[in-house]
C-alpha cells in the first residue's frame, strides 16, 4: 500500500489489535471515528493479504538470505463462521452443515534454527527464533452450482487441485540464496510429489511427513519395485532418544522413549495425466523414521516417517531431521493463537475480502507471544527488555507484580500468574493461551495509564 495516510491507518489498526488482543473492532478503539476508519481500510479494493504484509514479509525475506539455516514451517487451518446470514465471497467449509461458511488459509512461517553442536537437549526440541509470516494464501471452497451434475473422477484429476497451494508457497517465496538452507517442514498433508520437486528445483530443503505408502525406484534396476513403509521399517536403528511430546486432544504430555533409523530411497512419481506411475523424475531422498518401542498401556505408539532432501550418516543427523519435523507444532500453535486468542473467527465483517484484510493484518500480530515462548526457551536469564513487550507494558508489569522483572523468565511467569498460572515448581512454563490471558489483563491495565496520563484532576 503506498498512501501515506493508508499505511498509517494500518499501523493504528494493528496497535489496537496488539494491545487489545480477542477484542472486537468497535472494543479496540474508544471514538466511532477509529472504528469507521477500520472498516473502510478493510473495504479498500487495496487492502490484500499481500499488500498488507509486503513490509513484514520484505522484511523476513531478507533475514533470511543472512547466512544460516531457517525453517519454514507450514500448514493450511480452516477459518470458519455459522450463522443464519451469508457472508459475501465466503465457500463451504467444514462437513458443509448449514450455514457453516468460511476459507482456507495456508500460512508459512520461518523460524532461525540453532546450531546444535554440544547443545544440552534435554529431551526437548531447541528453542527457535521467530521471524515472522513469510507466505500466506486465503482461498475459498466453490460449491458445484445448483442443476450441474457431479464431475467423474476422471474429470477431477484434470482441474486445478486445492492442495497446489504447497506448491504455489515455494514458488511465491522464491528459491533460496547460495549459503543459506531453508528447511520446508511440513504434516502429512505436505506430502505432494509437486511439491517435493518444487522444493528439489527451488533449491529448499524439506523435512516432510510421509502421507502416503509410495513406490519405489530400485536403484540396480531403475524400476518400480518395493514401498515406502517397508523401507522405513526394514532400516536398522541408529540409536535412541528421549523427547517431551506435548498434550493432545485425549492424550496427556509426557516423556518418550524413541528410537531412530534412516535410509536413502528413491519415490516413483504417481500417475498424473498425460503421465503414467514413475514415468516423471523419481525423487531421491532419505526416508528417517522415528518410532516408539514401548509406549504406556493403552496408549498408541508414536511413529514417524519422515522425508528429508539430505543424506544421513549418522544419529546425529538423523536426530536433527527429527527435531526440525517436531518444531512444526509452532504452526499449529500460530493458527490457534490466531484464532482462540486474537479472535479471528469472531470478526463481524460482511464480506470474504473484508475479513482476509483483518486477518492478515491479525497474522502478524499473533507472532507475539508464540515468539515469547520461544526467547524465554532460548535464553531464559536475559534481560527482560528483550521480550516482546513495551516499555510501558512492562513497566506496568513491575507495578502491578510488585517485582523488579529482570529476565525474560520473570516476564512469562509475571504474564503466566495475571493469567492464571500457579507459578508452581512443578507446574513448568506457562503455555500461550494462560499467557495470552495474562496479555489480555495487562493490556487492560496499560490502557487504564495511559488515561490516567492524560487527566489533570481525580474526583
Amino acid at each position: 500500500m503506498s498512501d501515506v495516510r493508508r499505511i498509517s491507518r494500518v499501523i493504528t489498526i494493528a496497535e489496537a489489535m496488539a494491545s487489545s488482543p480477542g477484542s472486537s473492532i468497535p472494543e479496540m478503539f474508544a471514538h466511532p471515528y477509529d472504528v469507521k476508519a477500520a472498516y473502510k481500510l478493510f473495504r479498500h479494493p487495496d487492502a490484500t493479504p499481500d499488500n498488507l504484509q509486503a513490509g513484514h514479509r520484505d522484511w523476513v525475506l531478507e533475514q533470511l538470505h543472512q547466512p544460516n539455516v531457517y525453517l519454514l514451517v507450514e500448514d493450511t487451518t480452516e477459518m470458519s463462521w455459522s450463522g443464519k446470514k451469508q457472508i459475501k465471497g465466503l465457500g463451504q467449509i467444514g462437513n458443509g452443515a448449514a450455514g457453516l461458511q468460511g476459507f482456507f488459509l495456508h500460512s508459512v512461517i520461518a523460524v532461525r534454527w540453532p546450531e546444535l553442536a554440544g547443545a544440552d537437549l534435554d529431551s526437548c526440541r531447541p528453542p527457535v527464533e521467530v521471524l515472522g509470516v513469510c507466505d500466506q494464501q486465503y482461498y475459498v471452497r466453490q460449491r458445484r452450482p445448483e442443476g450441474q451434475p457431479r464431475e467423474s473422477s476422471q474429470a477431477r484429476k484434470y482441474r486445478d487441485r486445492e492442495s497446489q497451494v504447497w506448491e504455489q508457497a515455494g514458488r511465491r517465496i522464491g528459491p533460496a540464496p547460495d549459503g543459506v538452507r531453508w528447511v520446508r517442514v511440513c504434516d502429512r498433508e505436505g506430502d505432494i510429489y509437486e511439491h517435493l520437486r518444487s522444493c528439489r528445483e527451488l533449491g529448499h530443503g524439506f523435512v516432510i511427513r510421509a502421507g502416503k505408502d509410495r513406490a519405489l525406484i530400485r536403484p540396480e534396476t531403475g524400476k518400480r519395485g518395493g514401498r515406502l513403509f517397508e523401507a522405513a521399517r526394514g532400516a536398522p536403528s541408529l540409536g535412541e532418544f528421549e523427547l517431551k511430546l506435548r498434550a493432545r486432544p485425549r492424550r496427556p504430555a509426557r516423556t518418550a522413549k524413541l528410537r531412530i533409523s534412516a535410509t536413502t530411497i528413491e519415490l516413483s512419481s504417481p500417475w498424473r495425466p498425460g503421465y503414467g506411475p514413475g514415468s516423471q523424475p523419481g525423487i531421491r531422498c532419505t526416508v528417517v523414521r522415528v518410532w516408539e518401542t514401548e509406549p504406556p498401556a493403552g496408549v498408541e505408539g508414536l511413529e514417524w516417517i519422515l522425508l528429508c532432501d539430505v543424506e544421513i550418516e549418522s544419529f546425529e543427523q538423523a536426530l536433527e531431521c527429527a527435531l526440525q519435523y517436531a518444531t512444526r507444532w509452532l504452526i499449529e500453535e500460530y493458527h490457534k493463537a490466531l484464532k482462540s486468542g486474537l479472535g479471528a473467527e469472531r470478526l463481524q465483517i460482511e464480506t470474504a475480502e473484508g475479513l482476509f484484510a483483518a486477518i492478515a493484518m491479525m497474522s502478524v500480530v499473533a507472532l507475539r507471544l508464540i515468539n515469547l515462548r520461544e526467547v524465554v526457551k532460548a535464553n531464559p536469564e536475559s534481560p527482560a527488555e528483550a521480550a516482546v513487550l513495551e516499555p510501558l507494558e512492562l513497566e506496568v508489569l513491575r507495578a502491578r507484580t510488585g517485582r523488579k522483572i529482570e529476565t525474560t523468565k520473570e516476564v512469562a511467569l509475571a504474564l503466566g500468574r495475571m493469567g492464571g498460572h500457579l507459578n508452581r515448581k512443578g507446574d513448568g512454563m506457562p503455555g500461550w493461551q494462560t499467557l495470552w490471558r495474562g496479555m489480555e489483563k495487562l493490556s487492560l491495565l496499560v490502557e487504564g495509564v495511559r488515561i490516567a496520563r492524560k487527566l489533570t484532576t481525580f474526583g
